[in-house]
């Protein structure tokens, strides 16, 4: 059994709301969709209303549940807050699924700071199912609820990795608004230098296919949402300037003026790397016990790419 006799998904016709449906209900919860415009296929089976604004069914249906999950925008998941728990039964959990954490953290200090709550990010797209794949779980205020809705999910295969609300957000800000803003600054780049992608696939090393492959895989999804990662995020921003300002410090390291270039060339031509030299030991401290198992890592997806046994290229 789940731990939720009954439960409210809200936002459930949605990608992330149907994977937590679909959890709930194979584990016996009688669980309700409720969702403001669900697919037309959908409507017979999910109550159409607002969360933000309650009717009468929808009331009623809250009070009953043992567990209320909101996979919603974070805006509407803010000023759902209010309402909810208002109309929630003691004891009850409330759970959210939003990629940023310290809004509702605010929220939950100022109308319910009693009430249960867990905020579960998945980190992954719910297409590829959560087996074997990281949570992250911020919870606010601990409790029975907490406890079952996690063994619910580790139960499904799921990873839960828990964080603080500042700490989600900092970690957030460097593996998704950090990433992502790498791989399309990558690919603004390439269409500036005018190349051929044929060729360039053709003729290039690993670590330039995966890079190719990562921006395939970027642009193959919604700008809005990978644009809502972006500016949601408190700490998006200070990530894209660390960024920028590495770029400009690598492009001092390494010279950007040619004639820089031959005055602190060795007699082969060969620029001085004192500067590179200390960064690379900066970064393998950075890296600590992960190095190697990361190493092994890109080697291993380095075969799958080329489809060999050989130990893959190492510094191209």
């Amino acid at each position: 059994m789940s731990g939720f006799a009954r439960s409210v998904v809200v936002g459930g016709s949605g990608a992330v709301g149907g994977m937590f449906t679909r959890l709930l209900r194979e584990a016996g919860s009688r669980t309700l969709v409720v969702d403001v415009a669900p697919p037309p296929e959908e409507r017979d089976t999910c109550l159409v209303a607002d969360i933000t604004a309650p009717g009468p069914e929808l009331a009623a249906a809250l009070g009953r549940a043992d567990l209320v999950l909101l996979a919603v925008h974070e805006a509407v998941a803010l000023k759902a807050v209010a309402p909810v728990t208002r109309l929630m039964r003691s004891g009850a959990l409330l759970a959210d699924t939003l990629s940023v954490r310290t809004g509702m953290a605010a929220e939950l200090t100022a109308h319910a700071p009693g009430v249960e709550h867990v905020g579960l990010n998945p980190m992954f797209h719910p297409v590829v199912g959560m087996a074997g794949r990281p949570m992250a779980v911020v919870i606010t205020r601990d409790g029975p609820g907490v406890a079952a809705l996690l063994r619910l999910v580790e139960r499904g295969g799921g990873r839960p990795v828990r964080l603080s609300a500042e700490e989600h957000d900092r970690t957030t800000a460097a593996t998704q608004a950090l990433t992502h803003a790498v791989i399309v600054s990558f690919g603004i780049a390439l269409a500036r230098l005018g190349v051929d992608v044929r060729t360039l696939t053709e003729t290039a090393p690993p670590p330039h296919q995966v890079l190719l492959a990562l921006l395939a895989r970027v642009l193959g999804g919604s700008p809005k949402v990978y644009g809502e990662i972006q500016w949601s995020n408190p700490r998006a921003a200070s990530a894209r300037r660390a960024l920028a300002d590495a770029l400009h410090s690598f492009a001092s390291l390494v010279g950007d003026d040619p004639d820089l270039h031959n005055k602190d060339s060795d007699g082969d031509g060969h620029r001085e790397t004192e500067g590179l030299d200390s960064v690379f030991d900066e970064l393998r401290r950075l890296m600590g016990p992960e190095l190697t198992a990361q190493q092994d890592r890109c080697r291993e997806l380095f075969r799958t790419i080329h489809r060999t046994d050989d130990e893959g290229e190492t510094d191209r």
